[in-house]
């Protein structure tokens, strides 16, 4: 076979494996709406703003006192989707972004968490921030993590059995304290479909190990 018959037929056949490979990976892609649960992310503000490596000034200079929503993260029993394969828009409009800015302060954290984790949902961005508002308004904070004017030094269990305590139905299967190597300290919270607090072995799974936690108050 002359030479340049055989070039141009290792270039087909590496063109065509490249295809073949794109669209297998295409196929792959994690589908808007194809989920399990959610999980309800609630940061607590004072470590994030103090602890973490680009504290969002818009959030930080607010000084709250407590939590504040990370994010409403669809879920799979085992594992997350991200970056979802669909129709939905990606870029948030301007009043999208300020009409949720009471839940998720920070602009840039919005629009994050919506072409992460919110696309997933198969919801529409007003849909799915209403869905973040039920789900908050579904959990009660406990009083001692509430408008918190001096340090708190705990444990993962007990800021656990205080979130139990307060809300009525959740099982201590399905909560879940985070903390991360930079100090910032989450709460996590499993909820059905429908927002109804359920199990979750994977996330409890993950609770911080740390015999003790502290939790800052607003300087």
């Amino acid at each position: 076979m002359p030479l340049h018959q055989a070039v141009k037929r290792a270039l087909a056949l590496a063109t065509s494996l490249i295809l073949g490979l794109a669209a297998s990976v295409a196929s792959a892609a994690d589908q808007a709406g194809d989920f399990d649960f959610y999980v309800l992310a609630l940061t607590w503000s004072p470590s994030y703003c103090e602890n973490a490596r680009r504290p969002d000034p818009r959030q930080c200079n607010l000084d709250i006192p407590g939590f504040v929503v990370h994010g409403l993260w669809p879920q799979y029993e085992r594992g997350y989707p991200q970056y979802c394969a669909s129709n939905l828009p990606r870029r948030l409009p301007s009043s999208t972004i300020s009409g949720i800015s009471d839940v998720i302060p920070s602009p840039g954290a919005v629009q994050y968490q919506w072409e992460k984790h919110g696309i997933c949902a198969g919801l529409r961005p007003e849909l799915y921030f209403t869905t973040m508002r039920q789900a908050l308004r579904r959990v009660t904070i406990p009083e001692a993590y509430r408008d918190v004017r001096n340090d708190i030094h705990s444990q993962a269990r007990s800021i656990e059995a205080a979130f139990i305590t307060a809300n009525p139905g959740m099982s201590d299967r399905g909560i879940a304290v985070s903390c991360d190597r930079d100090g910032v300290i989450e709460v996590r919270i499993c909820l059905t479909r429908r927002l109804d607090f359920r199990r979750c072995t994977e996330v409890d799974r993950q609770s911080c190990r740390l015999p003790t936690i502290d939790l800052p108050a607003v300087d």
